[in-house]
C-alpha cells in the first residue's frame, strides 16, 4: 500500500459573518467570481458540487457534497484536470476538499483541506499543482467577499 502525502491545508482569516463567507462556497454566482469556475451546487449532504474551469487549464470537477453544516463546513469529492485524470478521476474520486469556518480573534478562520494524496512523483506533481490552485483561489475568495461586503 502506498503511503499518503500530507493534505493541502490553506487558511485565511476573514472579518465577516459566517453566512456571507459560507455563501462564497455555496452560491454559484459567488463561486464564479473568485474561483473563475461555473458552478452547480446543491448545498446539502449528497448534493452535486460541480465546477467547470474554462481558463488556462480547462476541466470539470464533478463532485458530491460529503460534509455539510450550514455556515460551518462543506466538503466535496474532487476531480482534477486532464493532466492528473489517471490519478484523480476514477469511479471513486481519489481526493476530497473540505472547508471549515471557525471563530478566531480576528474574524473567521476559513480553512481549506484537500486530502487523499498518494506517494510518488506523479502524485507530488498533482498535489503541487492543486496547492497553487487553492492557495491563489482562497486568497481571491477573501478579497472578493470583502469587496462584496464593503464595496
Amino acid at each position: 500500500m502506498l503511503s499518503e502525502l500530507d493534505p493541502i491545508i490553506i487558511q485565511v482569516t476573514v472579518p465577516l459573518p459566517p453566512p456571507l463567507i459560507f455563501s462564497a462556497f455555496t452560491d454559484p454566482s459567488h463561486i464564479h467570481e473568485w474561483l473563475n469556475a461555473t458552478a452547480q451546487v446543491e448545498a446539502k449532504l449528497g448534493g452535486r458540487y460541480q465546477l467547470r474551469f474554462d481558463g488556462e487549464t480547462p476541466f470539470e470537477s464533478r463532485g458530491t457534497v460529503t460534509h455539510f453544516t450550514p455556515d460551518v463546513d462543506i466538503g466535496f469529492s474532487w476531480q482534477g484536470p486532464p493532466a492528473f485524470a489517471d490519478l484523480l478521476n476514477g469511479e471513486e474520486p481519489a481526493t476530497h476538499v473540505y472547508v471549515r469556518l471557525q471563530d478566531s480573534p480576528e474574524g473567521i478562520d476559513v480553512t481549506l483541506e484537500h486530502d487523499g494524496w498518494k506517494s510518488g512523483d506523479a502524485w507530488e506533481e498533482a498535489r503541487s499543482w492543486h496547492f497553487h490552485l487553492w492557495d491563489d483561489a482562497l486568497h481571491r475568495m477573501k478579497d472578493y467577499i470583502l469587496k462584496v461586503a464593503y464595496g
